[in-house]
């Protein structure tokens, strides 16, 4: 058998310099933005933001409401995506294409299709002023938005996971008489958890960002980038850049979870 030393060195040709650069141009493209703005606020500026009683509420406002989002699309996602990964019936592809859809259409649209079916001339839009549940401007608003952003994200990784699981599995389970709810919480949420999880944070990821759909439906209150915006009309660039910098930093550490959740499964591969 021969050796590592022995071995044919492999030959970097014209293809692999220009795959290269290709790759540091747009590594470029996205690194030498985000470390402008990253660096242009003073630490001084940065430390002052931070005492800014409006911006820590609007950036609290974004996470729990990212988070509850999440935690929604964890409830009522989990279902469908188990059942998408399961089973097959006519009309599937098109029920997959209505969940990637939020992916695809403008995020202005979202929220004006909110806003119609919210509306007093919706028969939803009444039966929900009726139970005294308000959409427009109200933390229930942004949360029904970042759920409408960030499902997709949700239901599409963990689908991937139950597809994951091995039948068999499953199918020993119920021969040994395990029901299938049983089946599901002691076989397959086992073998899925991680998958799931990395769902959970992608969607709070996704719904963390959204800018779009909010300013139509809650300017107020503020969330973190609608309060960015505010103050780059308002006072330009050097007020709006600290509150962007913040932003990124949540963005960051639920990437880094993201991460962590997701490396065990690649070590396995």
């Amino acid at each position: 058998m021969p050796s590592a030393a022995s071995a044919p060195v492999v030959s970097r040709g014209l293809f692999h310099w220009l795959m290269l650069a290709s790759g540091l141009v747009i590594l470029a493209f996205i690194v030498l933005p985000l470390y402008q703005m990253v660096t242009a606020p003073s630490p001084a500026m940065m430390w002052k933001t931070l005492q800014d009683k409006e911006v820590m509420a609007s950036i609290w406002l974004s996470v729990w409401t990212s988070s509850a989002a999440a935690g929604i699309a964890f409830v009522f996602g989990t279902p469908l995506a188990y059942l998408l990964a399961r089973t097959t019936f006519p009309g599937k592809r098109l029920v997959e294409s209505i969940i990637d859809l939020p992916i695809m259409i403008p995020h202005p649209v979202v929220g004006i299709a909110m806003l119609t079916l919210a509306g007093r001339n919706h028969a939803m839009g009444r039966a929900l002023q009726e139970m005294g549940v308000r959409i427009m401007g109200t933390e229930t608003g942004i949360v029904a938005v970042l759920l409408f952003v960030g499902l997709p994200f949700y239901v599409n990784t963990a689908k991937a996971g139950f597809e994951a699981v091995p039948r068999r599995l499953e199918n020993v389970s119920r021969s040994l008489g395990a029901g299938r709810g049983a089946t599901f919480v002691r076989v397959t949420t086992p073998l899925a958890w991680r998958h799931m999880l990395a769902g959970i944070i992608m969607c709070a990821a996704r719904a963390v960002s959204e800018f779009g759909a909010i300013v139509i439906v809650a300017y107020h209150p503020m969330i973190a980038p609608v309060l960015m915006y505010e103050r780059f009309t308002a006072y330009g660039l050097a007020y709006s850049q600290p509150v962007a910098v913040w932003l990124i930093v949540v963005c960051l550490v639920l990437f880094l979870l993201l991460r962590l959740v997701s490396l065990p499964r690649e070590k396995a591969s």
